[in-house]
């Protein structure tokens, strides 16, 4: 009888474990499986929350199929306690697996609210944005200068959330002096600058930043991605340029910047500059001119008089040789790229030409009839015709 007792004690226990086996099998399959999610959502996970509440939230939204699988797959992978506070993307068909690293992992948001910081050449804009989890745009709730607008109820609104996000965008083209300006009328920022980098020195792009960051540090991380790209730009240069150091590059991308806004015409911009260094010609840009007059200290709001294009300064290259001493602004890496990589061209003029571009030409014949169409044009456009 004993024998028969263990023998079905023995059946029963491999039968138990055949079925643990199984489930646990089915329990991971379930866990990286393809989850049910239609439309991706934004899930808000708030300061104090648990794991117990996320799965719950998840289930009700559609995300999970078992509030309980999760907090078991949770706790099986060592995750429970990690669960960071935020707002989180969860994509279309996301698996507990990838829902869990995400809400675990970082704790950066990656959703909802962001306030970005926007530094142009011409005004410094603030923009309350929300990403919409369904097409992962960013639609624009607010938009206002601090110097010179009410702030909108919905940046405070968003500035008191915990998840709300924060960026600081920098256009192609700025000066150093703007770029310390508009940090230091940012309130969600700390620390006095009391030195301006380096005009050239900072990198146009977005950076995220948190509440209460240094400006300083922010400074540094702009400088420390522009020599990363100066580095790599001048490595990459092609051979014969009249450039003789990475510095030199630096100045000729600023100017390049300045010149054109159009993408396309960077390589032509350069071209030409380029054209004029080798046969020695004055550049006679009037970005340049521009600079020794503000130096960079905002824009001059009108156009240059006879008397600042005559008047001799570092920066004036329709009176000095070669180049500038510094950077007129801080260049873009397409600008970088374009001066080490300019087009192959005889061109040695260019002049607007009415459509927000230039035109390009090779002779003083060919540049003296684009200089008086564009004349013509400006009349028409002063006389409103």
């Amino acid at each position: 009888m004993w024998r028969a007792i263990a023998s079905n004690a023995l059946t029963i226990l491999v039968v138990g474990l055949f079925l643990v086996g199984g489930l646990i099998l089915w329990g991971q399959s379930q866990y990286k499986a393809e989850g049910p999610l239609e439309t991706a959502i934004c899930l808000q996970v708030k300061s104090g929350s648990n794991m117990t509440r996320v799965s719950r939230d998840l289930e009700d939204q559609g995300a999970i199929r078992s509030s309980i699988l999760f907090r078991m797959a949770a706790d099986y992978t060592d995750q429970a306690q990690r669960l960071k506070a935020g707002s989180f993307l969860v994509r279309e068909g996301a698996s507990m697996a990838q829902i869990i690293e995400e809400i675990t992992s970082s704790g950066a948001s990656t959703c909802g609210s962001e306030i970005e910081y926007r530094i142009g050449v011409t005004r410094t804009q603030t923009r309350v944005r929300e990403l919409d989890p369904a097409t992962l745009d960013f639609v624009e709730i607010a938009s206002f200068d601090a110097a010179e607008e009410e702030t909108p109820d919905a940046y405070t609104e968003k500035r008191n959330e915990a998840d709300t996000r924060y960026r600081v965008s920098l256009a192609e083209g700025v000066t150093s002096w703007q770029v310390v300006e508009a940090l230091k009328s940012f309130e969600a920022l700390s620390g006095e600058v009391t030195e301006i980098p380096a005009e050239g020195m900072l990198a146009p792009d977005s950076y995220d930043v948190v509440v209460g960051q240094d400006r300083n540090a922010i400074l540094q991380a702009m400088q420390d991605k522009q020599q990363l790209r100066i580095n790599a730009v001048w490595e990459s240069r092609q051979g014969g340029l009249p450039l003789d150091s990475p510095e030199e590059m630096l100045i000729l991308a600023s100017i390049i910047e300045k010149e054109t806004g159009v993408p396309e015409e960077r390589g032509q911009v350069a071209s030409v500059f380029v054209n004029r260094l080798k046969q020695g010609m004055r550049l006679q840009t009037d970005p340049t001119v521009i600079y020794g007059v503000t130096k960079g200290q905002g824009t001059l709001g009108r156009g240059l008089r006879r008397s600042e294009l005559n008047r001799p300064t570092p920066w004036n290259t329709y009176q000095i040789d070669g180049l500038p001493p510094t950077p007129i602004a801080n260049p873009g890496l397409a600008s970088l790229e374009a001066a080490v990589a300019p087009d192959d061209t005889n061109y040695v003029f260019f002049v607007a030409d009415g459509s927000g571009g230039h035109a390009f030409a090779e002779t003083l014949q060919e540049h003296n009839r684009n200089v008086a169409k564009w004349r013509e044009i400006e009349e028409q456009q002063s006389s409103g015709n």
